[in-house]
């Protein structure tokens, strides 16, 4: 993996000091320590995915055993008990599950799972900042943005379930993206997409975006240097048969990077449709309104996922505050869902005007992902209970990250690290409210 960055030498051809190599091997350890340690249980009661990985691995799809009271979410059918998540994220556990037969780990490793993830989304961020050539402050400030400046901070310190499952999510898109866009490997691409959306099964829908990009990179120069000047530059039309036919090698390059990138999330999706075909006799059924009790809870009433659910999911993500106590700390984060406006003011630079995009074709690839993936995660039932502020919203930051990174910074010199700076320090503190404290309370 190539993360030196396409810095400008220095005179004599010497490349600076401050290299690439020796910043990650300081920046992605301190990630992954910071958030081994940000939270006090190491363990988390809620492995369902881990549960179901270990079945796996005897051979079986769900579990016999009548699952403990706080693992209320298994589905009992035909006198077996299923997990609602995809097989992708049953699947992404199966490492942790071979260390626990082997007797490595005796419990469900949570805080351990988030650190590498952290730690992961440091090192990919920190690759793809490489794409502009901005200086190290700026991007040693966006490689830090997904983990520290975010809700992602605090979610992934939970280290329930559904949090590791966003937390791959977030790590699986930007790696996809760094295979994508800076070191271009459609296979590792895939690979890392098809975690993503194995995941996270919504994420599929960014899979066009994906295949846009790197058909786009695609036979083309190979190094970055060349792919940036080559898209800066209108391409002339081929006025010879030489020309004509370096387009159908390009052609062919295309489709050979197409097919190699979406090969692995293709198995994954037809795995999917027969494990669930396997478990509840329908390949479409993912088990969801088969959890107990939940389509008489509060906003299931129309189903799991429905179209009315879009104005308090909508209202929640952009608008939900924090609660006033008559108390110290005197305002609290509400543990249903917030602003992630609030949770991350950085964010509000997505809409900074007379920014000149360097990138037109990423920002409008980052747009549409963000909505699409908005539009469906509106659609659930509520926004995600017990969370700091809208949890869904991890898998929105890789774009969200990309369009932050292409635009023209110059005129905000001073505005992003201020609030870069604001966004920590909230976020850390409602970390601290959360998991350290008894202040927050339902």
């Amino acid at each position: 993996m190539r993360f030196v960055p396409d810095r400008p030498k220095q005179e004599g051809g010497a490349i600076p000091t401050l290299t690439g190599t020796p910043l990650l091997a300081f920046l992605a350890p301190c990630t992954a320590l910071l958030c081994y340690f940000a939270t006090p249980e190491r363990h988390s009661p809620f492995d369902y995915t881990m549960r179901m990985a270990e079945a796996l691995l005897h051979g079986h799809l769900g579990v016999t055993e009548p699952p403990p009271s706080w693992l209320n979410e298994m589905i009992p059918h035909q006198g077996t008990y299923y997990s609602a998540f995809p097989l992708g994220a049953v699947l992404s556990m199966i490492p942790v599950a071979l260390l626990k037969m082997a007797g490595l780990v005796t419990a469900y490793p949570s805080a351990g799972i988030a650190a590498i993830q952290a730690g992961g989304a440091v090192l990919f961020c920190f690759g793809l900042t490489s794409l502009y050539g901005d200086r190290y402050e700026r991007r040693i400030l966006l490689t830090l943005f997904p983990v520290f400046a975010t809700w992602t901070f605090c979610n992934l310190a939970f280290g329930g379930a559904w949090q590791i499952a966003l937390g791959f999510a977030l790590l699986g898109q930007l790696g996809a993206l760094y295979f994508v866009l800076v070191d271009r490997r459609p296979l590792a691409a895939g690979l890392l997409f098809a975690i993503a959306c194995g995941n996270r099964t919504e994420v599929i829908l960014a899979a066009p975006v994906f295949l846009y990009l790197l058909m786009r990179s695609s036979g083309g120069p190979s190094s970055k240097r060349e792919r940036l000047a080559s898209t800066a530059t209108p391409c002339k039309p081929p006025v010879t048969g030489a020309g004509s036919g370096r387009l159908t090698r390009t052609g062919r390059a295309q489709v050979s990077s197409a097919l190699r990138f979406l090969v692995i999330p293709v198995m994954l999706a037809a795995c999917t449709l027969a494990y669930n075909y396997e478990r509840f006799g329908s390949v479409r059924d993912f088990g969801y309104s088969r959890i107990p009790g939940v389509l008489s809870e509060a906003g299931y009433s129309d189903g799991v996922f429905s179209l009315k659910a879009i104005a308090i999911n909508s209202r929640v993500m952009v608008l939900g505050g924090w609660k006033r106590v008559s108390h110290y700390p005197y305002l609290v984060p509400d543990p249903f869902g917030g602003s992630i406006f609030l949770s991350c003011p950085l964010l509000l630079l997505l809409f900074r005007p007379g920014a000149r995009s360097r990138d037109s074709a990423m920002r409008w690839c980052g747009w549409i992902a963000i909505i699409a993936l908005t539009l469906v995660l509106w659609t659930h039932g509520n926004p995600g209970g017990w969370q700091y502020s809208y949890r869904y919203a991890i898998e929105l930051l890789p774009w969200m990250f990309m369009l932050l990174l292409e635009a023209d910074w110059r005129s905000w010199l001073w505005i992003e690290p201020a609030l870069f700076g604001l966004a920590v320090a909230i976020n850390v503190w409602a970390t601290y409210l959360f998991l350290w404290t008894q202040y927050v309370r339902p």
